[in-house]
């Protein structure tokens, strides 16, 4: 089981948002809700991650040769 932690405020109508969420459509997670330790400000915006955890996630990706040595010249031993 991966457990990933996320800190959200919820709207004014009990809405909460989670976004960047490190999951497929589909997949089938457990939610557990706990209040937070310290309060945040009531001004404050929701904490939410504003990076790309995964940003390979999706990309193409290629490999020429895979099996060819690289860097030989740098090997003491072969010259």
């Amino acid at each position: 089981m991966e457990a990933h932690k996320i800190e959200a405020v919820l709207t004014e109508d009990g809405t909460l948002m989670l976004r960047g969420l490190p999951f497929h459509a589909g997949d089938a997670v457990e939610v557990i809700i706990l209040s937070a330790k310290t309060p945040q400000n009531k001004g404050a915006a929701p904490i939410q991650p504003d990076t790309n955890l995964y940003p390979m996630r999706g990309k193409v990706i290629r490999y020429d040769d895979p099996t060819e040595p690289v860097a030989l010249e740098d090997w003491e031993v072969l010259q």
